[in-house]
């Protein structure tokens, strides 16, 4: 089956609608305050699915479904640790946030450590959000290639045009309203778009529980025979060297998930910004804890996806079925089993999440570039107009440097024609520079001994150590084996290096 001119039509009428929708909802910007935080007047539940829908990429629609598939449900183990980390967040960061009236989540180190600390921090988020993002918008073409091509669509295009044309498409979309609407067109079409996708992925799945022989009890029964249930791996089998490498163990996945979420929700101005545009502190915490709730449900319901793709396929492998990978056994079943018009629909739900996590992008990059090192330094005396113009010129600007960033990385992965390798990489990155984040924050916020120095010490020695921890370039000059620690345990190994070293410090420099 290929798709039809109705699901191109419901494509394009996607993409037209969000534009328009998201400048309408936004209705007139007249202040940063209403850019970037909405005024403080966004209800929590609304911050909330805007946090998961931030979360949620094109990668995540299409391959926890496969992760399933090819395995069992122990990646689940994890939200465990992120709803733990929301928890602490809400209690540890949110109510100083909001009792210092920040905008941006690192003026909290300006106001603990000094202006380089807030600017190592603040440029250390964006350097991060450059390559993950870009990788990460690269990475949302590559399910989508997939979709069009299986349905005969660009069967003239090599793989980079295709990148080109989804990246372009995607990036000027998004723009669009995110320029003109601020935080507020962000939030309510992430909203939105949550809605869609999540309601494309239920269609699907009512669409192979009717079409299944045995129905839902009968996939249910296939995947418990394959061994595919099991939820747990407690990992006590295996060595300390293996242990602390496999990210999928329940005390990595919950202590590492937690830590990560600590890190990426309470020191990342990407979610930080959305929890700042809250009425008060108690929304900021409810938003936060009931996102990590929600985003368990959401891995819930695309493992349970591939649960079905498993008994639907009669538990063939990919090659089996003419695919290179499982990543694209959910995209054969949206192109050829799906009926005229909801294929369209389900492709216009991977734009509605890879625009959801570039939109989010592009407004926290903005805002802690305006305010991190535009304003302290140029623009004291501005007018609110003259910061509202400037702020849209670094929003523009930011958009054609991540587009730029997800061609680059388009080129180098076709070049390299190692597909896995760059995506792994990319996304990797955040876990990476999380532990310095969070070692720096924690620094701050626990301890009251530890000055600039002792800060900045810290947070680039706990940088810099990660290096000779995570698989790659410098493991091929070191002598012997080399110590591989799983992606979860970055941020913990990080933040640990950081608040040690700077505590080290402090002592030296009394003792001196």
């Amino acid at each position: 089956m290929e798709f039809s001119l109705v699901d191109y039509i419901v494509i394009l009428g996607y993409l037209v609608g969000v534009a328009w929708l998201g400048i309408r909802i936004a209705g007139h910007q007249s202040s940063t305050s209403d850019y970037f935080l909405g005024g403080h007047d966004i209800p929590w539940w609304a911050v909330l699915f805007s946090v998961v829908a931030t979360e949620t990429s094109t990668l995540t629609f299409i391959s926890v479904p496969a992760v399933a598939y090819g395995g069992d449900l122990t990646f689940l183990q994890i939200t465990f640790g992120y709803i733990t980390g929301r928890i602490l967040v809400s209690r540890l960061f949110l109510p100083a946030y909001f009792k210092g009236n920040l905008t941006t989540a690192y003026q909290f180190l300006k106001q603990r450590f000094g202006s380089s600390m807030r600017n190592a921090a603040s440029t250390t988020f964006m350097v991060t959000r450059l390559l993950a993002d870009g990788v990460r918008l690269f990475a949302t073409a590559i399910p989508l290639a997939i979709i069009l091509r299986l349905g005969g669509a660009f069967t003239g295009w090599t793989d980079f045009e295709v990148y080109l044309l989804a990246i372009t498409v995607i990036s000027v979309i998004t723009l669009a309203y995110t320029l003109i609407g601020g935080i507020k067109a962000v939030v309510w079409m992430d909203v939105m778009q949550m809605v869609v996708y999540i309601g494309g992925a239920i269609f699907a799945g009512v669409i192979m529980i009717t079409d299944l022989p045995n129905g839902l009890g009968g996939a249910m029964t296939t995947a418990a025979e394959a061994g595919k249930i099991h939820l747990f791996d407690f990992g006590f089998d295996l060595s300390f060297s293996e242990f602390i490498a496999q990210p999928y163990t329940f005390f990595t996945a919950l202590v590492g998930g937690a830590v990560f979420s600590v890190a990426s929700h309470g020191t990342d101005q990407l979610i930080v910004q959305r929890l700042l545009t809250t009425r008060n502190v108690e929304d900021g915490q409810r938003a936060i804890v009931w996102s990590g709730v929600v985003v368990a449900l959401q891995f819930g319901l695309f493992l349970f996806i591939g649960l079905l793709l498993y008994a639907f396929y009669d538990a063939q492998t990919a090659q089996e079925l003419g695919l290179a990978t499982t990543d694209e056994i959910f995209a054969k079943f949206i192109v050829e089993e799906l009926p005229v018009g909801f294929s369209g629909l389900i492709v216009a739900s991977l734009f509605a999440a890879a625009m959801s996590s570039l939109s989010s992008s592009l407004n926290s990059l903005a805002s802690s570039t305006t305010f991190d090192l535009y304003k302290p330094y140029w623009g004291e005396g501005n007018t609110e107009a003259e910061d509202l113009r400037i702020s849209r010129i670094i929003t523009t600007v930011w958009a054609l440097i991540l587009t730029g960033s997800a061609f680059f990385f388009a080129f180098l992965q076709l070049q390299e024609g190692e597909r896995p390798a760059v995506v792994e990489l990319g996304l990797g990155i955040a876990s990476y520079t999380y532990g310095g984040l969070l070692g720096a924050f924690l620094l701050g916020r626990l301890f009251a001994g530890p000055d600039i120095r002792d800060a900045l010490i810290g947070f680039f020695v706990g940088l810099v150590s990660l290096l000779f921890m995570v698989e790659g370039p410098i493991h091929a000059v070191l002598p012997g084996e080399p110590l591989v620690i799983a992606w979860p345990l970055y941020t913990l190994v990080g933040s640990a290096i950081v608040v040690l070293t700077g505590k080290l410090s402090q002592w030296i420099r009394k003792r001196a």
